[in-house]
């Protein structure tokens, strides 16, 4: 099951470089940042998909929703405004959140190893809001915090389930034991 997504990361990481001539310009850095707000946790929760891993769906779910409810309100309470008089709501960055939430729950849901291209796409997303001056340095370290710990609230290490059977003896006893993970 592992070996199907680890190609559905590799096309993901494939996309992403295949273009790099093309974020020459602020604008397309921006637009690029744009498209990955919507990649990054679609290719998260499609993992789960194709992993058939209800349990891993439900968490992103619950961890989603928790994100966008914690960004956003902090958003409308603190209303702080953008840099350049770019608007307001900077604080905390909704692209940075949105996207650490999806890199960080491959992280902690499938392995370090699966979300590199992830948190490269998050991490470039965050700079393409800095660089289209709508947020600065705190907005996108609160974005990329509240992102990681809302998926630390409901997400626990993808683990296959397997059954084991077990067997010690000594001093003339023996003790067989069976063992399912869960």
């Amino acid at each position: 099951m592992l070996k199907s997504y680890r190609n559905v990361v590799l096309i993901f990481a494939f996309i992403c470089l295949i273009f790099p001539s093309t974020f020459a310009q602020n604008e397309t850095i921006e637009t690029a940042g744009d498209v990955l707000l919507f990649a990054v946790p679609a290719a998260a929760f499609t993992s789960t998909l194709v992993l058939k891993d209800k349990k891993g769906s439900w968490q992103f779910t619950k961890a989603f929703l928790v994100n966008q409810t914690a960004t956003f309100g902090l958003k409308i309470a603190l209303n702080k405004p953008r840099p350049y008089n770019n608007g307001d709501n900077a604080f905390p960055s909704g692209h940075t959140s949105t996207t650490f939430q999806g890199a960080s729950f491959i992280h902690r849901r499938y392995g370090f190893k699966y979300s590199i291209p992830m948190y490269a796409a998050a991490g470039f997303t965050a700079f393409s809001r800095i660089n289209a001056q709508k947020h600065d340095g705190w907005d996108i370290l609160a974005g990329a915090t509240v992102g990681i710990g809302s998926t630390y609230l409901f997400t626990t290490p993808y683990q296959q389930e397997h059954m084991e059977l077990t067997m010690s003896s000594g001093n003339g006893e023996y003790l067989l034991g069976f063992k399912y993970k869960f």
